[in-house]
């Protein structure tokens, strides 16, 4: 796969200050490793290489570092069974719970800043009171027969409860699994039929886009599907009347749990790979993935994370856009990990009342680092929103993006129309691994389009079809070497061949996360170009999707945009366009033919499409990604109901364009 980063605005926006550089934690900790280890670790290449090179010996150092409590030491810090594979930390045993929850002098300060949408009003809660709220919950946890390895699920909104309810449930040494409220009943039996959990946390509604979600139908639906179920404990407005419905030995209202107690919160401890939380894969082409993860390695890749890439100090609000559902929401959670950081939750809609809705809040609540995914960076530049000409943005230090791609004009809206000195962080990983291979560095300037660098621990590289190594040019995203936030295991996969076929069979004990990328010397700066399984194949020649839609979505009235290549086993298909046009605007032949000119001149001759094809929107997942694969196969002829789940599909009447086009009796005109 060739490059055609030539093309692209790769300009410098921003570069860090040399007092940001000193002060940041990332150069603290090269400084600490570097006596500790009696090496130069001044440029960050050398901190990496080191860091992948002797992955134990880094870890280990973490661990020190971060002062990470081993109820029982490690024998060792990890035993490589494959090239990128191994067990990590045998013998420890920890939890991730205790490490979010840690008493200290700033117990009465602030550790959650939450808002929900409707409400005008700010809920805070203190270090010591959440952890006052976890003891409550774990008790009555234990009460319902919940330990080590039991399941605990919810059905929450992203709220101040689900983070109680998943901190209990951690304590215990139970394995957290959620899922969004805004899925339907049978989006969540899809997923919780698989782990069987004992307990069910539900939310009786949720407000989003002005008006009121009553969840209560859908909870009756989860618990008779769920034979496992022994109780329920339902949230908000309404709790009482939804859990009189529901036939359990126990259910009842949240707010009926015995919350003026003051009962002792103690921690399980666990193996370093014991089950923390399970996550689920987009499920659009079958039945979601669950995803497990543990303790241990959660723990460690969070601090690393957070604290070097991300830059997290104390005092700083910490804010990512997710709902409750997302791998983000995980990752959000784990800012508890770091003393002194508080996280900020948003329940609600972007853009509603309108697209400033984030960016007054954030203003407002002194936010330091905000967090979002490209798509909604993108829309926000479209809607034509200047948050920079409402607020200062004093305390803004650091701007995060992730979900895809986010394009050059993204990167150049950010620090135009918000704010002109902060560390745009566009950072690529995924619900595999909860973390992001591809990050940020407060060392490092940041130049439009481009990840700064790979992540400390992670020997990231690109790979060509036959297994070898790209410098500069574009190949599969592949981890060669063992990384501790690589799942523990799928759940129900007793025998581990699920989990070697999804991530290890494409190149032996080689991890391929099926992404392309580019990096032009490890670790330096990267591109993502779309996912592998997507790729568009002309003529020999093969370009990543997000290229495509880089130059697309930059041609005036065209808001959206979707491009599969039905190319497949040899035989020569067509490229085909989808476009969603701004309203009113028509597809005529001069959009056509700007269309063409813009992808011959800047992308490639041969990516120029066969067929353009307006459609009303493009179907995306639950987490705003667009569904490439699952519309390929529907154009390679695979019926709709086995080419993708509905339940998965965050706008499902956005099919009907696609089955209309693949149903006419002409399907390659041009409409």
């Amino acid at each position: 796969m060739t490059s055609s980063a030539e093309s692209v605005d790769r300009r410098l926006l921003w570069t860090p200050s040399p007092e940001r550089m000193r002060s940041s934690n990332l150069a603290r900790f090269a400084e600490w490793a570097g006596r500790k280890y009696s090496r130069d670790f001044s440029r960050y290449d050398d901190l990496w290489r080191w860091s992948v090179n002797e992955p134990g010996e880094f870890w280990s150092s973490l661990a020190d570092y971060f002062e990470v409590h081993f109820h029982s030491p490690p024998q060792r810090a990890l035993e490589q069974t494959a090239p990128a594979r191994g067990r990590w930390f045998p013998g420890a045993r920890l939890n991730y719970a205790e490490h979010a929850l840690r008493p200290g002098a700033d117990d009465d300060k602030t550790v959650i800043f939450y808002e929900a949408e409707g409400d005008a009003s700010t809920r805070r809660i203190s270090r010591g009171e959440l952890r006052r709220q976890v003891a409550v919950l774990a008790a009555e946890l234990r009460r319902l027969g919940v330990g080590p390895g039991d399941r605990v699920a919810g059905y929450l909104a992203n709220s101040p409860e689900a983070i109680v309810a998943f901190l209990a449930t951690a304590s215990l040494g139970a394995v957290w699994s959620n899922c969004a409220a805004e899925f339907s009943a049978q989006s969540v039996l899809e997923r919780f039929a698989q782990i069987e959990p004992k307990v069910l946390v539900a939310t009786a509604g949720y407000r989003y886009g002005g008006r009121f979600h009553d969840r209560s139908e859908a909870i009756v639906e989860i618990c008779a599907g769920l034979k496992s179920l022994h109780a329920l404990l339902v949230v908000g407005n309404g709790a009482e009347k939804a859990a009189a419905r529901v036939s359990l030995p126990v259910a009842t209202a949240w707010s009926d749990l015995p919350w003026s107690t003051l009962p002792d919160l103690s921690f399980t401890p666990v193996p370093f790979d014991h089950p923390l939380w399970i996550l689920y894969s987009s499920g659009t082409t079958g039945t979601p993935k669950a995803i497990v993860h543990g303790h241990g390695g959660m723990v460690l890749e969070h601090l690393k994370a957070l604290s070097f890439h991300l830059d997290l100090r104390p005092g700083d609000r910490f804010f990512w856009l997710t709902s409750s559902g997302w791998m983000m929401w995980n990752f959000l959670v784990s800012g508890l990990l770091l003393p002194g950081v508080a996280i900020v939750l948003y329940d609600g809609s972007p853009k509603y009342p309108d697209w400033n809705v984030l960016w007054d809040f954030t203003e407002r609540l002194g936010v330091a680092y905000f967090g979002a995914s490209a798509p909604y960076l993108t829309a926000c530049e479209r809607a034509g929103v200047h948050p920079g000409a409402r607020h200062s943005f004093a305390a803004l230090r650091s701007i995060g993006s992730t979900g895809a791609p986010l394009s050059a004009e993204g990167f150049n809206w950010v620090y135009q129309k918000v704010k002109a000195d902060l560390l745009l962080g566009s950072v690529s990983g995924g619900t595999d691994v909860c973390t992001a291979f591809v990050v940020s560095n407060p060392l490092q300037p940041v130049h439009a389009g481009e990840l700064q660098c790979l992540a400390l621990g992670a020997r990231i590289e690109a790979w060509d079809d036959d297994g070898r190594p790209l410098i500069g040019s574009v190949g599969e995203l592949v981890l060669t070497a063992p990384f501790p936030a690589t799942p523990v295991g799928l759940w129900g996969d007793t025998t581990g061949q699920r989990l070697h076929a999804t991530y290890y069979s494409k190149f032996p004990g080689i991890w391929a996360h099926g992404d392309w990328i580019e990096i032009a010397a490890p670790p330096a700066r990267c591109v993502i170009h779309g996912r592998s399984d997507a790729t568009l194949n002309r003529g020999g020649v093969r370009m990543g999707t997000a290229e495509i839609y880089a130059v697309v979505e930059r041609i005036p009235n065209i808001a959206d945009s979707l491009v599969v290549d039905t190319t497949r086993l040899g035989v020569e298909g067509q490229l085909i366009l989808f476009v969603a046009l701004l309203p009113g605007a028509p597809l005529d032949d001069d959009l056509r033919a700007e269309i063409h000119r813009r992808l011959r001149d800047e992308a490639s001759p041969r990516h120029v499409p066969d067929v353009i094809h307006a459609v009303a929107e493009i179907p995306r997942t639950l987490n705003g990604k667009k569904m490439e694969v699952p519309i390929k196969r529907i154009l390679d002829g695979v019926p709709v109901a086995d080419a993708v789940s509905r339940e998965a599909i965050a706008n499902p009447q956005a099919l009907a364009g696609f089955t209309a086009f693949l149903s006419s009796a002409h399907p390659q005109a041009q409409s």
